[in-house]
């Protein structure tokens, strides 16, 4: 999806574009789908589900009654990098000026809604001020996660001074577009057993992999497989919004697989890769030949150790199931969180209005020290204290003792009894990747796929992407992390899928994630590991504040809370590849300038 732009004239500037394809039935995009389209049999057999014929894509200008075309501002009205959410009328769109040249978009980002002129405009691209999805302005395509639909894009023409946009309605209301995507040729005609590019993992990773081939035109076979019943969905809001149901958090549904003929095998466990004979192997015994391989497997929640850990009522937080069952049994009722991470402490915000007590358990002095530094972990703590959960810091669990088969006190090594109708386990996770010990593939002493910047493994045509791999880290000098993110397992999965089709592209994202708790959203980006030294601008006490980590004399990574969108805009100052300099940063705060941000992008080297 492109355009061709014209050079702005003194009288008149039109711009054409080619315009965005109409949005499928709001149902087949909707994350609301129940079912896989290929249903697997114990036998080790699978059966296609028949498709009906596939519904005609139509040009959304080819009915009149949906097109609307207004005139939304003056032509000096808006300067060279300048943005402006328009109303037309029935609906709002994002114009832009850069370069001389005009762009309009839809104005909200896809993911969650953001208002995109809240966001930070570069060369090119507009990055979301909430979670740091960028899309490419020329054309609305999404550039960087998360999220997996890009913009509608509109016309805009200038006559007499004024701006137009002419625009459909149904994309001015729906705020996303799926790019076009192939479909697979001869599907019919595959034997079960051999597949052309099987990807093992139904998370983001996987899913964007297979989104990505189809969009790049890959019309040949693809088959994703998970252990878990469902289709692919948003596992991070399992312990941010725990009464949701599977199929509110579907990140595409049963009509979309259908239609790009991409295959998911549900409840099903590979157990073996047999990299020489390009074969991976079921528990059941089902054999599948592949080409090229994706292992985009994620993380097993770690356990406890201690005697009581597997009665009725303790939990890791896994499925929906998991997230569901805790609400219920903590309704009224005291629950009890091991482990301040960020899952325990979304899990200890949610059940705080909804239990009588809430309690976490940790072994360091502060939540996130490690992770965000003293004094923003202090903060936080305070925000949660204010709202009745009691905190345990520096003890760990010794016992969990139980009354009639299910768990009743969590007792801790400092001697405290804790009283407890629930507890759910935070203390971490590890990759899953046992089942790949007599592969051949390189597993390093933590049990992580080292990749290198294209996401290969040491095997031709083995990939990995997600939470179980350690990669090159562009900004970070090509030093290999693991990053467990929901946006990093996005991209990785896209880059694993160019390079399948041999595009050499090497990864080269900024890390940015994103906590809520109590109304209050931490956003945060690059990658601090290894920080020497915090620089805090704004009121921590009120939790109205930025902090930058510092290694050495730079900037290594970036936490905000109520100071958007400067963490978006950092994140792109990085993804440039400037670095920001520690005294540049004091600087600038020592002149009370951080509220006005434009200096990042002209500072650094």
């Amino acid at each position: 999806m492109g355009g061709c732009f014209s050079k702005p004239k003194a009288a008149e500037v039109k711009v054409e574009v080619v315009l965005p394809e109409k949005e499928r039935d709001k149902e087949e995009l909707s994350p609301n789908g129940k079912a896989s389209p290929l249903a697997y049999k114990s036998n080790g057999t699978a059966r296609h589900y028949h498709h009906e014929e596939r519904p005609n894509v139509l040009n959304p200008y080819t009915n009149p009654k949906d097109v609307v075309e207004a005139s939304v501002c003056h032509a000096k009205d808006l300067e060279n990098g300048q943005m402006r959410e328009v109303d037309l009328g029935c609906g709002k769109a994002l114009l832009i000026k850069q370069n001389g040249e005009y762009y309009a978009l839809g104005h909200k980002c896809p993911h969650y809604g953001a208002p995109l002129v809240k966001g930070v405009l570069t060369k090119g691209r507009v990055r979301c001020p909430w979670h740091g999805a960028c899309f490419n302005i020329a054309t609305g395509d999404i550039e960087d996660f998360p999220g997996l639909d890009g913009l509608p894009k509109f016309q805009v023409k200038i006559e007499k001074e004024r701006v137009y946009i002419r625009a459909s309605k149904q994309a001015l209301q729906s705020q996303r577009r799926t790019k076009v995507m192939a479909k697979c040729i001869a599907l019919s005609n595959y034997s079960t057993a051999i597949t052309n590019i099987l990807i093992i993992g139904a998370g983001p990773a996987g899913l964007v992999c297979a989104e990505t081939l189809r969009q790049e035109g890959f019309s040949d076979r693809i088959v994703m497989c998970t252990s878990e019943k469902y289709l692919p969905y948003d596992r991070s809001k399992l312990s941010k919004s725990m009464d949701s149901q599977a199929d509110q958090i579907l990140l595409r549904s049963k009509e979309f697989f259908h239609t790009y003929d991409i295959e998911v095998l549900t409840e099903i466990q590979v157990v073996n890769v047999d990299t020489k004979n390009k074969m991976v192997v079921f528990k059941d015994g089902f054999r599948m030949e592949y080409n090229k391989l994706l292992i985009a497997t994620g993380n097993t929640p770690k356990t406890l150790m201690c005697k009581g850990k597997e009665l009725d009522n303790v939990f890791t937080i896994r499925t929906p199931e998991d997230a569901n069952r805790v609400v219920k049994l903590a309704s009224s009722k005291n629950a009890v969180i091991v482990g301040a991470s960020f899952l325990g402490m979304e899990v200890a915000a949610y059940l705080s209005e909804k239990a009588h007590s809430v309690s976490v358990v940790e072994l360091e002095n502060i939540p996130f020290k490690k992770f965000l530094g003293e004094k923003v972990g202090l903060a936080i703590m305070k925000m949660f204290e204010n709202n009745r959960v009691k905190f345990y810091m520096q003890t760990e669990v010794s016992e969990l003792r139980e009354q009639e088969g299910k768990l009743k006190e969590v007792v801790l090594k400092s001697g405290k009894v804790l009283r407890a109708d629930v507890c759910v386990i935070g203390i971490g996770a590890s990759p899953t990747t046992g089942f790949l010990k007599q592969s051949g593939i390189t597993i390093d002493s933590k049990g992580y796929i080292p990749v290198n910047k294209m996401m290969q493994t040491n095997i031709p045509g083995v990939f990995a992407a997600g939470d179980v791999v350690t990669f090159p880290l562009a900004f970070r000098n090509n030093k290999k992390f693991n990053v467990p993110h929901w946006q990093m397992a996005h991209m990785q999965g896209r880059i694993a899928a160019l390079n399948m089709l041999a595009q050499g592209t090497e990864i080269n994202t900024i890390p940015y994630l994103w906590t809520a708790m109590f109304g209050k959203s931490l956003r945060y980006a690059g990658n601090g590991e290894g920080f020497d030294d915090v620089i805090i601008q704004g009121d921590i006490e009120e939790l109205k504040f930025v902090a930058f980590y510092t290694r050495n004399d730079e900037v290594i990574a970036v936490a905000s809370m109520n100071y958007d969108p400067i963490v978006s805009k950092v994140a792109e100052v990085m993804a440039s590849g400037k670095t920001i300099r520690k005294r540049d940063v004091e600087m600038f705060i020592h002149h009370g300038k951080t509220g006005d941000i434009a200096w990042l992008t002209g500072k650094g080297s």
